[in-house]
């Protein structure tokens, strides 16, 4: 049965599921490859049965994990946007990237796993990415919070490089201080006097 003609989860098989993925990010992140899916399914507080109904194999629990963090990652734009101007939205969605980018350099090698097996975990990502990126900087330059001259792509290439550098746990304070050197470089700048 294809993805589009499955039936919704029933609301405690999809707090299940929830709660396997979110699990299988944190032990993926700790343990690497090696990670054991029974200590994933403790985790989640259900049965190995439930996490093997959900996910048949390692690989597609290891490429669910990573393509459920890119969704929360991109859902969280319109939530974002609602409660906060837009220049603070995007503030909170750059601290959300690199939360991201921290889970998915700690499932690296389960990751790189996937692929060698032929699949394809990474997908259209960086193009969601890159459509929630757009959505926060059109909006802030839209409401004249920041330079309308700067392109997403741009932004999108910064963010990825503090992630390169400072995406590891114990370089989150270092991550914040890039983060804000960035947004404070997209502000709009006065006209410089004649």
């Amino acid at each position: 049965m294809s993805d589009a003609t499955k039936r919704p989860l029933r609301a405690d098989a999809q707090r299940n599921r929830d709660k396997i993925l979110a699990a299988a990010v944190r032990v993926f992140s700790e343990e690497g490859l090696d990670a054991h899916l029974e200590r994933i399914a403790r985790e989640a507080g259900v049965g190995s049965g439930t996490l093997y109904r959900n996910f048949p194999t390692r690989e597609a629990l290891i490429e669910a994990a990573y393509r459920n963090e890119v969704a929360r990652l991109c859902d969280s734009v319109p939530g974002l946007l609602a409660e906060l101007p837009p220049v603070e939205a995007l503030r909170a969605w750059t601290r959300r990237f690199i939360d991201y980018a921290t889970a998915k350099l700690g499932m690296a090698d389960a990751l790189r796993a996937v692929v060698a097996s032929g699949g394809d975990p990474y997908g259209d990502s960086r193009q969601l990415i890159q459509s929630a990126l757009t959505a926060l900087m059109d909006a802030a330059a839209a409401a004249g919070e920041i330079r309308s001259d700067i392109r997403s792509t741009d932004m999108f290439a910064a963010l990825a490089g503090i992630a390169l550098t400072s995406s590891r746990p114990d370089q989150r304070a270092q991550a914040e201080r890039l983060l804000d050197l960035v947004l404070d470089g997209l502000r709009p700048t006065a006209p410089r006097p004649a």
